[in-house]
């Protein structure tokens, strides 16, 4: 399959120029080998035994190449990350080292976190302009940085587009499959996860279908901060089955250690924040709305019907927070979601650049956008007139704007880096 550039190339090049080893995080199958393999001299895969075990003879690189190294699926192996760590302290030159992996570094026993030794970059699903459908012609950099830029383009796509971009995902593998096909994909891809991943993560398991049926009740959770205890409770079988509370703890942190959940948390102001009256909850997501979309049962025609018209608003949400947080990750920027206690204000996306800047985004499953869905967008902007360049409301529309109040209004799929 032909390379698609990826966001994350951009953050790499900047990270591998100062950094030593840099850390490519993030779920199976999201295309780190195939990014990293183009910048390394020598790779080495450690779920390979023949691989690993030339790596146990030699921990510390003495033989290897100049150039960038690439350690692929490092947590098999978990002292090479220590070796790594080591050897950045005895001054190894930037771009030396790639770790890929697909499990937090917590999971190996006795590995050191790396802080200040080793970089980090999330690498997540395609964001939708990584995936090829048009050339997007808003940027999401220049709206954070209030550079003026014309608000343009006009998109074909409609909203059984986006259905059937939710449905047929965006790992690489998976997404240019017919959506058929992506389904028996997902199938396996969640069977290995449960089967495999997490029990090399050390999660024991005695029910299996258990554990299946809590992530089902998470992703009906999608784009909600809806509380645990409440996906506890959806999570009753109709035999009356429920897991422990602790239980279902154990359930998300492997999870989490694997990249599978990725929840949006609360977004806090870096320079004070002036919300005294603030929720706190992370919005729930999965690495990839297709994943919610197949625990659920859901195509992308039962989406466009009455049976899964319910979630077609959170999944459209959940796929434009995948394509915000790829770009914002990008150019180190931060992503989270602002709701006050009261419930009388919500901004679905605020991104926070480096300096403060701020771009607040609505979320619309609607082919048209009126005053009503743009109100929270405002009442922001005139709480922090200072420091929020730009607000913008992403639908499934075909053109892009910008309206007399100021706020863009941009199909989704026009919206890139």
């Amino acid at each position: 399959m032909e390379y698609l550039p990826r966001s994350i190339d951009f953050q790499l090049d900047d990270l591998m120029s100062f950094e030593a080893a840099v850390a490519i995080d993030g779920p199976k199958g999201v295309g780190k080998t195939a990014t990293a393999s183009r910048r390394a001299q020598k790779i080495w895969r450690v779920d390979n035994p023949a691989e690993r075990a030339v790596l146990e003879a030699d921990p510390y690189f003495a033989d290897a190449p100049d150039g960038t190294l690439l350690i692929d699926e490092w947590q098999h192996h978990p002292d090479v990350w220590n070796s790594v760590r080591r050897l950045v302290d005895d001054s190894a030159p930037a771009g030396r080292f790639l770790l890929t992996g697909s499990a937090s570094p917590i999971t190996g026993i006795g590995t050191h976190s790396g802080a200040g030794r080793i970089a980090s970059a999330r690498m997540r699903p395609m964001a939708f302009y990584e995936r090829g459908y048009l050339e997007p012609t808003v940027s999401l950099k220049s709206l954070l940085e209030g550079t003026t830029v014309k608000i343009s383009g006009s998109s074909p796509l409609t909203a059984a587009s986006y259905y059937q971009a939710i449905t047929k995902s965006g790992f690489p593998g998976i997404y240019g499959l017919t959506e058929r096909q992506a389904q028996t994909r997902l199938d396996t891809y969640l069977q290995r996860i449960i089967d495999r991943d997490l029990p090399e993560a050390g999660l024991s398991l005695r029910k299996p279908l258990l554990l299946k049926r809590w992530m089902s009740a998470y992703a009906a959770a999608s784009s909600t901060p809806t509380s645990y205890s409440n996906i506890l409770d959806s999570t009753t079988s109709g035999e009356g089955t429920q897991p422990s509370r602790a239980t279902t703890e154990n359930y998300r942190e492997h999870l989490a250690q694997i990249w599978l959940l990725d929840p949006l948390p609360a977004w806090e102001p870096s320079f004070g924040n002036p919300f005294k009256r603030q929720k706190y909850a992370p919005k729930h997501h999965l690495a990839d709305p297709a994943l919610a979309a197949r625990l659920l049962g859901l195509t992308s025609k039962s989406l466009a019907d009455r049976r899964g018209a319910p979630m077609a608003g959170p999944l459209l949400e959940s796929l434009a927070t995948l394509t915000v947080r790829v770009a914002a990750e990008a150019i180190g920027a931060k992503v989270g979601h602002l709701r006050t206690s009261s419930g009388d204000h919500e901004v679905d996306l605020v991104v926070e650049g480096f300096d403060g800047e701020v771009l607040a985004l609505e979320v619309k499953l609607s082919a048209h956008v009126d005053n009503k869905d743009v109100r929270h967008l405002l009442w922001l902007r005139d709480q922090l007139p200072d420091r929020v360049n730009n607000v913008a409301v992403l639908y499934t529309g075909t053109e892009a704007y910008q309206r007399q109040d100021g706020v863009a209004v941009i199909p989704l799929s026009l919206l890139g880096l």
